[in-house]
């Protein structure tokens, strides 16, 4: 037997998830021993792939069409042998199974889930709301679940507890606890799986019958992606499928998983002898439910019928050797890989940077904005988010004022396109050149740059920065004006500003928590979608090519262009986002992130790349790549750039991804030290 944190690194189950299966068996109407035959193949198919919970549809042993054979002794008998034979044949079997059958119990018959594992019934939960309505007449051949008398029955020669109440966990498996329901069960307004998932049920299993009319299938699929959603957990649906009776009703075996409103899988309706799996995210579902403080407030509401859950333990063996995950996990989770979707999500957070600013303009009443245009992506942004605000508000777009403003490392290159941007979009345009403030300020300071030595320290480098915000605040009091700050969220995770009078420092920001990667992105669809016209776009393009830099050390000659990369000093930038949004969005370990990271970068001909990456710029990363990144970012994040994000100016939230305001998502304090994190990295990541 092995416990999830024993696993090698590269096995799935180490890393928080969990294989499950929605199986679709071909049955026989009133022939339990083929059905029985048909569970057991699925569910050894189910166990060489891996699978640790197996659901099955509802009366699968029986069918669910054998109407008032039902009441007949002779296929009770049937199907309760065969229930038994299933139970002792897939004893050899590691994973856990939920399988349909009618059972007899206090002189009344049951509609009922049995939950089986390693040979023995873990529990039995029958059918609470029974249909009888339309095609459905359940109440003439079975009782509900409030109609049973005892806690406990006896399945295939077993004592088990049975009901709705009941709560099957894995303790060796952290964060695995199911809840089974039947049917109709998921189609009433209060679901008992919803009880089931407030006391603390991650995944939800529904054995279902439910015969196929038209626009049916895509009813079941939104119910259960929506219960999924509301519950924060992960929803199994399994419905009958080939060899149900047709006298009357058609069977299309449809199969979903969904997780907290994702659709993980779905089979291919109206075949039979189909497992459909998917590997659930147990970890993500408890970081949602930990921060949604609603949820446990509703909890809190339901506590006495909470109390009431019984909960069923058993012991999960879990397969010794890796087991690759098979989920997709993006590249780039700030930006969707589909077209459309990201499309959408650009257009989304345009118009949110739009309305914060010409919100914050109307509220103050000042008609005028002063932003620094270095020729990068994240003051190209800023700009094209001005200019377009003033013509929302019915402003000039010279209500801009721009100022390029270089200094000792600005490039040739990086200085026309700021003047090429500027003229494009009709905004005023102005140089200021801070060499000389600049030279003065070192020389006040007794740094050896002031007479010309090459000494290009931090003082040397903050000297520059500080001088461009000291102006821009200068010129925002001249001309009664506010500054746009530009510096992004990937930027402030890193503590990649210079803080204080710097680039840190704004009266207001619109790209506060833009990351890095969805700033490229976005001025890459403004190109796509013509947002600018054919003026802009060329020097956009030009823009997006530009390697990343402070440009604040001089190269070696004059037209060297900068000593400086910043993804050289503080990691790709794509990787780094990565890590950002899986530690602020959810608070995972560090081994995990790694292996998320692993999984999306390590082979660049795996998974989806947004149409927008050239092949030329499609990167992968090995694993000590990463974790030495990964090191990194942690080291900075944690302990030495919290002080700067403590002092962020205002600036809208655009995504769930996170924002690293002190009054928004993010509060830290600013001497905390990231050994925790730096340990667990170096203890549990290989290489």
């Amino acid at each position: 037997m092995t416990s999830a944190q024993a696993h090698d690194f590269t096995s799935l189950y180490r890393h928080g998830f969990v294989r499950v299966a929605s199986a679709v068996p071909e049955v026989r109407v009133a022939d339990p021993e083929f059905n029985c035959d048909a569970h057991l193949a699925l569910a050894r198919r189910a166990a060489g792939d891996g699978v640790a919970i197996t659901l099955f549809p509802e009366l699968g042993f029986s069918a669910y069409t054998a109407d008032d054979l039902f009441h007949q002794n002779a296929l009770q008998g049937a199907v309760d042998d065969a229930v038994a034979r299933f139970v002792q044949e897939s004893a050899d079997l590691p994973g856990v199974f939920a399988i349909g059958a009618p059972q007899r119990f206090e002189g009344r018959l049951f509609n009922c889930g049995i939950v089986v594992h390693r040979g023995r019934v873990l529990g039995v939960v029958p059918k609470s709301y029974l249909p009888g309505y339309r095609e459905f007449y359940e109440k003439r051949q079975f009782v509900a679940a409030r109609d049973a008398v005892s806690e406990r029955v006896r399945v295939a020669g077993q004592d088990a507890p049975i009901g709705s109440d009941l709560l099957f966990a894995a303790p060796n498996v952290p964060g695995l606890v199911f809840h089974v329901e039947v049917c109709e069960d998921g189609w009433v307004p209060v679901t008992p799986s919803g009880f089931g998932a407030l006391a603390g049920a991650t995944v939800l299993l529904n054995l279902s019958a439910s015969n196929i009319v038209i626009g049916k299938a895509g009813y079941r699929r939104e119910l259960c992606t929506n219960h999924s959603a509301r519950y924060i957990a992960a929803y199994l649906y399994s419905a009958a499928g080939p060899g149900e009776s047709t006298t009357d009703l058609a069977w299309d075996g449809q199969a979903v998983i969904a997780e907290n409103g994702s659709l993980l899988a779905e089979g291919e309706r109206f075949e039979s002898n189909q497992l459909v799996t998917a590997d659930v995210d147990l970890e993500r579902l408890a970081a949602d439910r930990l921060r949604m403080t609603s949820f446990n407030d509703n909890a809190h509401d339901h506590r006495e019928r909470l109390k009431s859950f019984r909960r069923v333990d058993f012991e999960l063996e879990l397969p010794p050797g890796p087991v690759r995950l098979r989920r997709e996990i993006q590249r780039f989770p700030y930006v969707p890989a589909n077209t459309a979707d990201r499309n959408e999500r650009c257009r989304e957070v345009h118009h949110i940077q739009v309305q914060g600013l010409t919100q914050r303009l109307a509220a103050t009443g000042i008609e005028k904005v002063v932003i620094g245009v270095s020729g990068g992506l994240d003051s190209t942004q800023a700009l094209i988010i001005a200019a377009q605000s003033m013509d929302k508000l019915g402003l000039p777009r010279e209500n801009v004022l721009a100022y390029t403003m270089p200094g000792f490392a600005t490039s040739t290159h990086t200085l026309t396109n700021a003047h090429k941007l500027m003229k494009a979009l009709g905004t005023s345009a102005h140089e200021i050149d801070i060499r000389p403030s600049a030279k003065q300020m070192l020389a006040d300071i007794g740094h050896p740059a002031a007479d010309g030595s090459p000494v290009y320290d931090v003082t040397f480098e903050n000297v520059q920065a500080g001088e461009r915000t000291s102006h821009l605040f200068r010129l925002a009091n001249h001309h009664n004006a506010l500054v746009v700050g530009t510096g992004d969220l990937s930027e402030q995770a890193l503590g990649w500003a210079t803080y204080g009078v710097g680039d840190q420092m704004s009266h207001y920001n619109v790209n506060a928590s833009v990351p890095k990667t969805l700033i490229r992105y976005l001025i890459a669809w403004e190109v796509a979608t013509e947002q600018l016209g054919e003026g802009a776009d060329e020097v956009l393009r030009s823009i997006l090519a530009t390697e990343i830099s402070p440009e604040l050390v001089p190269g070696e000659g004059p037209d060297s262009g900068p000593a400086q990369s910043s993804e050289a000093k503080v990691g790709p930038y794509e990787l780094q986002d990565f890590h950002l949004y899986y530690l602020l969005r959810f608070g995972y370990r560090p081994s995990r992130i790694a292996y998320l990271a692993q999984h999306a970068w390590g082979d660049v001909h795996a998974g989806r790349w947004p149409d927008l990456v050239p092949e030329s710029e499609r990167n992968s990363y090995d694993l000590p790549t990463i974790k030495k990144w990964l090191r990194e970012f942690l080291w900075r994040f944690i302990q030495t750039s919290q002080f700067k994000r403590s002092a962020m100016p205002n600036a809208p939230k655009v995504g769930s991804g996170g924002s690293l305001s002190p009054r928004g998502d993010w509060r830290a304090p600013s001497d905390a030290s990231a050994r925790a994190w730096l340990d667990e990295l170096e203890a549990n990541v290989p290489g």
